[in-house]
């Protein structure tokens, strides 16, 4: 960065460093100012004036540049006194400019034509810096960032005089995303109280940036609390610190796009956001409006129970979170939303569990959110262990484990989603609500089916279905039937399988459809282990057609999917092809499903060794598994390719590759109402 500004001096061309207060914006123009190449391209003639140390108006400005300059014009009225000693080549550092170039300031536009001319002055090389980005047009743009993690590493041992350094200051030092000032006041302070890093470490994670103050009185808060009392922020009203109190509440910060929902009572919300950035408070990231590490600090709410406008946008997020979530669902789609703002949730349950943890409606929204992730983001939470440390008559525990058993199921821990399972049923069976109890035992002898553990599930899908039987619920013992269909399935007991699914077929196509579409490709899924192709094709159509009318694409995913291997095992290989290609088409909204359509067109060119484009293929589906968290599918993934290239490269394939199968038509939760 030096670089290119000291090129810009060089070539007399203007420009402008923008960036929060404390980001180091001064200390790069003095660097510049004292660069050697300055020093000899510009000799005597360079000058540093300090726009916060005057008055901000017209006269004082002029006056100061004056006497800077060595003018000596008293009180003039415009740069035209002064252009005779502005003659010869100059370099002007205008430091803190943010006083003088605020738009609501005194004298602001005449005061802004004047920096404006003296930028376009053909000898004069400008620099300002500035919080506030309303400089002159003219000005090249430089935005500050905060520090590498060599250069803020440096910097605070250069000041803290420890010779050993320790991964544990460098967190602290990633937790103030590389701010300079922060930096620099934390080590200070630690040197001048002669603090080894364990008390160090102590004093950051009780204090955290309230610690960030020198025995001179320079603090952050103060840099902070500066650009507040500019004139450009005044004018936003009092609703503007408080608006920033959410912003830094947030980790996130706030998605640009849910402005006007969440703050529909606020006048003029984009304009003041706006200003935030104008004003270097905030910053435009990924589509949300954010701010720097310490700032958030500084801003966030000390107490978020006593924040009016924190527990509006909290209410908002509740309704939010409020629907019901599933492929068949009105808003399926649009619950899609909590894909980019899942950790801005998860972070305001996570306090809200803390300050608020006696409120029902609180724990009944962390399982709504969990619920969300479980169809929509795949990945567990950080409240998990919070919901298991409720007490067990809290009225919202025994939902908010099921949900959490969910979560455990999308990631593939059977093991945990079986445990948290087991403690959810028996505070279900103790309250006698049978209803969720059919639904807890559901999930659980699915969790088993996936352990292997078939007689176990058996058990205790039998016990759901009784229950089902003695409240009259047929919808239900459907359910209980598929559940069944699909443990004995897996246990090679095939034809009491088809029995089973038969059996459910029958009650569930008298009123719901997508158990149907469910129970059909299970059908398919029996007979094809059967060897029973035509009637497996048959099934697997029927079940793609439902779900093709349903609109669920999960569904037409899966019915795809395993069309695509049936075709492929008779020969049939362009069928087999276009219907891989219809499951990527159904793949869009989920990168899991897509890496596994990847993956089946890889294992296909592979056996028909066409293996440049299996290589491809599976090289494109591994990263898309890499990105989504999915180890188990990477791994399968590198194991394809190594017996790829063990063709390509003149030998043989080190295994036999059988085609990947999927036996899990599970396209709704178990037991779901």
């Amino acid at each position: 960065m030096i670089e290119e500004i000291v090129g810009f001096a060089e070539r007399l061309t203007p420009v402008a460093l923008v960036g929060a207060g404390g980001i180091g914006k001064t200390s790069i123009a003095l660097t510049v100012l004292h660069d050697d190449r300055i020093k000899k391209r510009f000799g005597n003639y360079r000058r540093f004036i300090r726009c916060d140390k005057f008055p901000a108006s017209l006269t004082h400005f002029l006056r100061r540049l004056s006497n800077v300059i060595g003018a000596g014009v008293e009180n003039p009225e415009d740069l035209t006194p002064l252009r005779p000693f502005l003659s010869n080549e100059m370099f002007v550092v205008l430091d803190n400019a943010e006083s003088i170039l605020d738009p609501q300031g005194a004298d602001a536009q005449e005061i802004y034509d004047v920096v404006d001319e003296l930028s376009q002055l053909s000898n004069v090389s400008l620099c300002i810096t500035s919080r506030i980005s309303t400089v002159p047009p003219g000005c090249e743009w430089v935005d500050v960032p905060t520090l590498s993690v060599e250069a803020a590493c440096d910097t605070f041992y250069r000041i803290y005089k420890h010779n050993e350094r320790s991964v544990i200051i460098n967190n602290t030092l990633e937790q103030l995303e590389f701010h300079p000032l922060s930096i620099t006041l934390l080590a200070t302070v630690a040197h001048h109280n002669k603090w080894d890093i364990a008390r160090l470490t102590s004093e950051w994670d009780e204090r955290r940036t309230g610690m960030l103050q020198t025995e001179h009185n320079k603090s952050l808060s103060t840099t902070v609390e500066l650009s507040l009392s500019s004139r450009m922020f005044q004018e936003l009203g009092p609703v503007a610190r408080d608006l920033l109190g959410v912003v830094a509440f947030f980790p996130q910060g706030v998605d640009e796009k849910n402005i006007d929902w969440l703050f529909s009572t606020i006048p003029s919300r984009k304009n003041i956001f706006d200003k935030f950035c104008v004003l270097s408070l905030t910053y435009r990231s990924d589509g949300f409006i954010t701010m720097l590490a310490p700032l958030r600090d500084h801003f966030r709410p000390k107490d978020p129970m006593s924040s009016l406008l924190l527990h509006t946008t909290k209410d908002h997020y509740f309704d939010r979170l409020s629907i019901d979530v599933g492929p068949t669902k009105p808003g399926f789609r649009e619950a899609r939303w909590i894909v980019s703002e899942d950790v801005n949730v998860e972070h305001l349950l996570d306090v809200f569990t803390t300050i608020d943890a006696d409120s029902n409606e609180v724990w009944t929204t962390c399982a709504r959110l969990m619920n969300h992730l479980c169809w929509h983001k795949t990945r567990l939470t950080v409240l998990g262990p919070k919901v298991e440390r409720l007490p067990d008559d809290h009225p919202s525990k025994p939902q908010c484990l099921l949900e959490l058993s969910q979560l455990f199921d999308t990631v593939g821990n059977e093991v945990e989603r079986k445990r948290v399972l087991t403690h959810a049923s028996g505070l279900w069976r103790q309250q006698g609500d049978d209803r969720r109890l059919v639904r807890a035992l559901l999930n659980l002898s699915d969790a088993n089916r996936l352990l292997g553990l078939y007689k176990e599930g058996i058990q205790q899908v039998e016990e759901a279905l009784e229950i089902c039987k003695r409240l009259g619920n047929t919808v239900q013992q459907a359910r209980c039937l598929s559940g069944l269909a699909r443990l004995l399935h897996d246990d090679k007991q095939l034809d009491a399988a088809e029995k089973a699914a038969s059996r459910a077929i029958d009650l569930s196509e008298k009123g719901n459809q997508s158990l149907a579409c469910d129970l059909h490709g299970v059908l398919g899924e029996i007979h094809r282990s059967k060897g029973e192709r035509e009637k497996a094709i048959h099934h697997f159509e029927t079940a793609l057609g439902l779900a093709s009318s349903l609109n669920q694409h999960d569904a037409q995913f899966w019915t795809n999917h395993a069309l695509a291997e049936l075709f492929f095992d008779e020969g049939r290989f362009d069928d087999a092809s276009a219907h891989v290609q219809r499951a990527k088409s159904h793949a869009v909204n989920d990168a899991y499903l897509l890496g596994r359509a990847m993956e089946l067109q890889a294992e296909f060119w592979y056996q028909q060794r066409r293996l440049d484009e299996a290589k491809a293929e599976v090289l494109h589906a591994a990263d898309v598994y890499e990105k989504v968290g999915a180890a188990k599918d990477v791994e399968d993934c590198r194991k394809l390719l190594r017996d790829i290239e063990a063709i390509m490269n003149g030998g043989e394939p080190p295994r036999i590759v059988p085609l990947p199968t999927r036996t899990d038509f599970l396209f709704s939760a178990p037991g779901t109402e």
